[in-house]
C-alpha cells in the first residue's frame, strides 16, 4: 500500500499538491533524480513510506499529465535506483530529472485513525492561535534534521517554521480548514532556515523512505 498514514510524524520532504491541473487530487510518492548508467534507469528520491510499494501502484503521472510505470527498483551505493516501462536508454531518462512522480488521491486509503493526516490535506490551512487570531497558512511540511517543522506562510513576513507536535499543534481541524498552534517563545525572532538547510536535491543523499502522511509526536 503506498503512502499509508504513520501516527504523529512527518516525512522529511515538503508536502507537493499534485499536477498543476488538478493539485488536489494527486500526492507524491517519489522525485527522478539523475540518469544511472545507459540502460533508461535514474536515482530516485521516495517519499513512500516504503519504496517497493511504488512498483504495486501501477502508472503514475507526471506533471504534464502524461503517465509512467516502474517495473524495477534496486539500491546502488546507498541510491534507489528505478526503471521505468518505455524508456529505454540514458538519452530517454534525463528527460525526467526532476520530475515528480504521482499517485491520484482517489487511489489512497481513508484514514481511519485520530490524529493522522496526509501532508496534502494540510496545505492551505489557516494557522490560528488559542484566541482564533490568525497567523498565517501552512506552506509545506519539513524537516531540515532537527525535528518535524510546519512552514507557517505569514501574511506580514517571512515564514516561521512551528514543530509539528501536539504541544505546538494541539488541534488540526481539516475539515474547518484550520490548526490551532501555541507558539514557542521568539518563534518569530527565528522566521526561517539558516543557509544550507535548505532540502537537498535527489542526487545528494540517499532517498528518504519516509511517507508524505503524517501524525505527530
Amino acid at each position: 500500500m503506498a503512502d499509508r498514514p504513520r501516527d504523529r510524524r512527518t516525512g522529511r520532504r515538503p508536502a507537493k499538491t499534485g499536477p498543476a491541473a488538478t493539485p488536489a487530487d494527486y500526492v507524491a510518492l517519489a522525485e527522478i533524480g539523475a540518469a544511472h548508467g545507459v540502460r533508461g534507469a535514474a536515482r530516485l528520491r521516495v517519499f513512500a513510506e516504503e519504496a517497493e510499494t511504488l512498483t504495486d501502484c501501477g502508472p503514475l503521472a507526471l506533471s504534464d499529465g502524461r503517465t509512467i510505470e516502474i517495473t524495477r527498483l534496486e539500491t546502488s551505493g546507498g541510491k534507489l535506483i528505478a526503471w521505468f516501462s518505455g524508456i529505454p536508454d540514458r538519452t530517454a531518462v534525463e528527460t525526467l530529472r526532476g520530475e515528480t512522480l504521482w499517485l491520484p488521491r482517489a487511489r489512497l486509503p481513508e484514514i481511519d485513525e485520530d490524529d493522522t493526516f496526509y501532508h496534502v490535506d494540510l496545505m492551505g490551512l489557516a494557522v490560528v492561535d488559542a484566541a482564533g487570531t490568525v497567523l498565517g497558512t501552512v506552506k509545506s511540511v519539513q524537516d531540515f534534521g532537527a525535528g518535524d517543522l510546519i512552514e507557517v506562510a505569514r501574511p506580514d513576513g517571512p515564514s516561521v517554521y512551528l514543530p509539528f507536535t501536539r504541544a505546538c499543534v494541539p488541534e488540526v481541524d481539516i475539515a474547518g480548514g484550520r490548526l490551532v498552534a501555541t507558539l514557542p517563545d521568539n518563534l518569530f525572532d527565528d522566521a526561517s532556515p539558516e543557509p544550507g538547510e535548505a532540502e537537498d536535491g535527489p542526487d545528494d543523499e540517499a532517498p528518504d523512505q519516509d511517507t508524505p502522511p503524517e501524525g505527530r509526536p
